[in-house]
């Protein structure tokens, strides 16, 4: 019979060695945070070692517990895609994704058949709604957010590559009755809103030194995706993410009266559970994604 510690024990030091603290270990585990502190001191205790110091309100493992943590840390792992392995043999294994809407749309949705095709083994659940999810509940295996967030313990951040803005609109408001030639003609065009943009037509008007000439009036949209298809309908100018405009650009229903470069703006970030990139379903999608982003997959900051 083999002799470990006890499982709840284990589990309450590796949330707390994960997370960093025992308050944030008792909410993933859904119990109290004395009885985190109480599982992990029966754990020194039967160990004979002390695995946190700590110090005030706070913990910080120590050099062996720093590499206790790591080994039991990559045992769960195992454990977790074991269990994933095994479950294969009756159903396809199910990768989740939650992901900004526009975004899921535009830019993720023509791209999914690529990663579907190269990865058989996986079905994709695609979940789009503007709020951000809790990764550390396992609502989904990844979280694609658009805009600025408090950062989650255990939760790795990597920001897409910084977003140019294009002015757009459909072919025939190019060369229409009041033709686009310079930045000063979107005084007389109409405009359409994205309202959650981090950059507005008024960022884009003080950018550009026309601040008078700014008028705020036009359709109003909540999603980019909706103020996307009324510009290709003809109804107004946008001002919008080429990540979000690529399809549109290539069929030629939208153009960019002043040319594909812009000014910046950082939007996206892909967000996961770090202890979860040994999953094999976790690793192929960030590392198929990264790609697809361009970004190299040993250096992406976060």
């Amino acid at each position: 019979m083999r002799k470990l510690p006890s499982l709840k024990a284990l589990q309450a030091f590796d949330a707390a060695a994960r997370l960093g603290s025992f308050s944030a270990a008792a909410e993933e585990m859904s119990v109290s945070p004395s009885a985190v502190s109480h599982q992990i001191r029966a754990l020194e205790v039967e160990l004979g070692v002390m695995l946190f110091e700590r110090i005030n309100r706070t913990i910080v493992l120590t050099d062996l517990g720093k590499a206790f943590a790591d080994r039991v840390g990559r045992g769960f792992s195992e454990l977790e895609a074991a269990s994933v392995a095994i479950g294969r043999t009756t159903r396809f294994d199910i990768l989740t994704i939650h992901c900004a809407p526009s975004l899921a749309k535009q830019w993720l949705m023509p791209r999914l058949k690529q990663f579907c095709n190269a990865n058989p083994d996986l079905d994709v659940r695609l979940n789009a709604t503007p709020n951000p999810i809790n990764l550390l509940s396992i609502e989904a295996d990844f979280d694609i957010r658009f805009g600025h967030f408090p950062s989650q313990p255990g939760v790795r951040r990597i920001a897409f590559p910084p977003e140019t803005m294009l002015v757009l609109c459909a072919p025939e408001l190019l060369n229409g009755d009041v033709p686009i030639r310079a930045p000063i003609d979107m005084a007389r065009q109409s405009l359409i809103h994205s309202e959650l943009n981090l950059f507005s037509w008024n960022d884009w008007f003080k950018a550009e030194g026309l601040s008078d000439l700014f008028d705020e009036k036009g359709l109003r949209f909540d999603s980019s995706f909706m103020a996307i298809d009324a510009a290709v309908d003809g109804q107004g100018a946008i001002l919008e993410s080429h990540l979000h405009v690529q399809n549109e650009l290539k069929s030629k229903r939208l153009v960019a009266p002043f040319g594909l470069a812009g000014y910046t703006v950082q939007g996206h970030s892909l967000n996961f559970v770090q202890s979860r990139t040994r999953l094999p379903k976790v690793e192929a999608f960030k590392s198929w994604i990264l790609a697809e982003l361009g970004i190299d997959d040993g250096s992406e900051a976060s």
